[in-house]
């Protein structure tokens, strides 16, 4: 919109929607929604972006005021930034403000000090490797049930609008909505499949298997995997996610709460055994840690030097400007050991990704929680998942063909054929413990670490964790 008149209209259309929402009974009554903004005329708005004294509607269940402006931090990774911009130019357009959109691949080196000193901005994307770790910011953190209980751009409470109904449950800390992770993430690993049909070759579903194909890639001049120094973790969450798969809960949770021994368990261990014999054979491309990580992945997914690459979703878009044409990428879930494992190989690490956070100290709360509620719309949730090629929390954004995405497709198929079996890890994040692990998997993937000494640098890592943060009990 470029002109005010277009401007003063789609404000109109957007707000005049919501107050007819209001108007008529949803279809579906939430019992939860005790701090909806779907509530009575009587009911006051308490968030700290507006007054206390006005009463909630579900046109403004934050009490944003006119004009306000809103200053939003995003971590520029796989995702870019332009849907937060996107969001933003709806903000300007019904609020007549300013919402900037701050890139930064340098979360909490440009965050950290404002923090301290009591002015962060109004909004974060608080992921990517240099992300700030929960454990040390939760008390400084808004509780966001509020925002999934107010109505989405269209009427209806965000919080019907979910994928599922666990879709919160990565952004939840102690017991408190802290997170409102944005992105429907799958972590696998991913291949070309047109390399792959013409070459014969099947993804592998067990590490014997991916040994294998390591050694049909060495006779066609190619490696099995390639790293880069920044996402030389990506290997580390590909082996938590196998040895989860391999030994169920008693790793998951020995993992999560930083418990003594926990990298030493046996299924972790034949784990970092399998990974270690790829390593030895010269399956895995040298020079990842003198090597940019989006370089890296070029030479998988351009070069096609490599046949394999662990990551989250968000791969495609990342290289989507450095991948060969038809390569037709598509993903499988992590590998397990062997069959005795307490999980299928159809199990699968998925989760919410992209943690959105509203600083309470921030000067215009109000306005963060607007943006997220923004972003959280049909709208703008299809906008992501058609641009992006990757699903939201939101259902029914993602056509049947994938806007002609073999990767988003991929993605559907393996969340149908994982069912239930799907899980999650977050204590990596949550205790802010990878760049002390980028250290130790740099060394491992080019040879130089044993597996003994993985272990017990990880484990180093944990204890300290484990002695120096509280610990949030995970069952």
């Amino acid at each position: 919109m470029t002109d005010s008149r277009s401007t003063i209209t789609r404000r109109s259309v957007l707000r005049g929607a919501l107050f007819t929402a209001a108007a008529v009974p949803f279809g579906v009554t939430l019992a939860s929604c005790a701090t909806g903004g779907g509530g009575g005329d009587d009911d006051p708005t308490t968030d700290g972006g507006g007054d206390a004294t006005e009463p909630a509607d579900a046109s403004n269940p934050f009490g944003i005021e006119e004009g306000s402006s809103v200053e939003t931090v995003i971590f520029n990774g796989g995702y870019g930034v332009d849907y937060v911009e996107f969001a933003a130019e709806i903000f300007n357009e019904m609020w007549g403000g300013e919402a900037t959109v701050e890139p930064t691949t340098e979360i909490t080196a440009a965050l950290q000090p404002r923090f301290v000193a009591g002015d962060p901005p109004d909004l974060v994307d608080n992921s990517g490797a240099q992300s700030m770790g929960f454990g040390a910011i939760l008390d400084q953190l808004e509780d966001l049930t509020d925002v999934v209980d107010a109505p989405n751009l269209e009427g209806t409470p965000i919080r019907d609008t979910l994928i599922a109904p666990n879709v919160l449950d990565s952004g939840v800390y102690d017991g408190k909505l802290a997170a409102i992770n944005y992105v429907l993430t799958v972590y696998g690993v991913w291949y070309s499949k047109s390399l792959f049909d013409a070459n014969g070759w099947t993804a592998p579903t067990t590490w014997a298997e991916a040994l294998e194909l390591g050694a049909a890639a060495k006779e066609q001049g190619k490696y099995l995997f390639a790293w880069g120094k920044e996402a030389a973790t990506y290997y580390q969450t590909l082996a938590i996610d196998s040895a989860i798969k391999q030994g169920g809960d008693e790793v998951r949770l020995a993992l999560e709460n930083l418990e003594e021994g926990c990298w030493s368990l046996d299924a972790v261990q034949a784990v970092f055994s399998a990974m270690k014999e790829i390593v030895d054979a010269g399956y895995v491309k040298p020079g990842g840690s003198g090597t940019f990580f989006t370089d890296a992945q070029a030479q998988w997914s351009l070069d096609q030097d490599a046949l394999l690459y662990p990551s989250g979703s968000w791969i495609e878009n990342e290289m989507k400007d450095n991948t060969a044409d038809d390569f037709q990428m598509m993903g499988v879930p992590a590998f397990v050991v062997d069959d005795s494992s307490a999980l299928p190989a159809t199990a699968l690490h998925s989760e919410a990704g992209e943690p959105f956070i509203v600083p309470s100290d921030a000067a215009n709360v109000a306005g963060g929680k607007e943006i997220l509620r923004i972003m959280l719309s049909k709208e703008a949730a299809t906008n992501f998942a058609k641009t992006k090629l990757a699903p939201t929390v939101i259902a029914d954004t993602v056509p049947e063909d994938g806007f002609g995405s073999t990767a988003l497709v991929s993605q559907v198929e393996m969340l149908a054929a994982a069912g239930s079996d799907t899980f999650t890890h977050k204590f990596v994040g949550l205790y802010g413990l990878n760049q002390a692990q980028l250290v130790v998997w740099n060394a491992f993937l080019d040879g130089s670490k044993s597996v003994e000494e993985l272990t017990s640098d990880l484990q180093a890592i944990t204890d300290e964790a484990r002695n120096t943060q509280e610990v949030i009990p995970v069952s």
